[in-house]
């Protein structure tokens, strides 16, 4: 049975400010005052730290780079986000959705490999290991962190569709992996791709998985609902 939810799309925001957004986005959903939200979105330059980033291993980031660091509250370990990578923080409610949190991971994971289905590159899974790759040999195309309060959901996946992916080796141990290849969905098609070609296929594959009928709430002032005193009441008890 679909249900009805919201989708946001943002250009290039600082992660800061997404971040807030989705904690009064949270704060919202889990009071009922609006239904699941997808958020997507590109970031400058960034490297966030889950909460089992081990700093002393992973980062390597050069004097002098241009990119921000930020600790955040999701799960696993280091990633990097930068302009031509797709970022999807979705804001649901898992009581309607399984209360599984291994099984929302596995349904992101769902939700990329059709996206990426749709511009003919085929991602897969490998066991013991979160979000999608490609193979032989793997290839990293798509990381997944989340974190989930009273099963409401946010973070999410950032997809890798045009950027150089350089920095998730050279300026920290990407996921925590080591030896990791990371790769786009530009070079694996050997021609350019830009984010937009590829939002339209990202709503489709989460209203799929999902089982949503998203509409496209207006956000020309950037994130448009927000911000709003009710909306600010509510994220301090997401």
């Amino acid at each position: 049975m679909s249900r009805g939810g919201y989708v946001m799309q943002l250009g290039l925001v600082p992660y800061q400010e997404a971040w807030a957004l989705q904690r009064s986005l949270a704060g919202a959903v889990s009071q009922g005052a609006i239904p699941d939200t997808i958020v997507l979105l590109e970031h400058p330059p960034v490297v966030t730290l889950g909460r089992r980033t081990d700093t002393d291993l992973e980062l390597h980031v050069p004097a002098g780079a241009d990119v921000e660091l930020v600790e955040t509250d999701r799960g696993g370990k280091s990633t990097f986000h930068g302009p031509g990578q797709l970022v999807c923080y979705p804001i649901l409610d898992l009581n309607r959705h399984g209360r599984d949190v291994k099984r929302y991971v596995r349904d992101l994971e769902e939700a990329l490999i059709r996206t990426l289905a749709a511009v003919g590159v085929e991602g897969q899974r490998i066991d013991g290991l979160t979000g999608v790759w490609l193979y032989p040999p793997p290839r990293k195309v798509a990381s997944i962190g989340v974190r989930v309060s009273r099963w409401v959901t946010t973070h999410g996946y950032a997809l890798n569709v045009d950027l150089d992916p350089a920095p998730f080796t050279e300026w920290i141990t990407a996921c925590g992996l080591e030896d990791a290849a990371f790769t786009t969905i530009a070079r694996e098609l050997d021609r350019p791709v830009t984010v937009d070609e590829l939002r339209p296929h990202a709503v489709a594959a989460l209203a799929e998985v999902f089982g949503l009928t998203l509409e496209e709430l207006p956000a020309e002032n950037g994130a448009g609902l927000w911000p709003q005193p009710v909306h600010n009441r509510l994220a301090v008890r997401a």
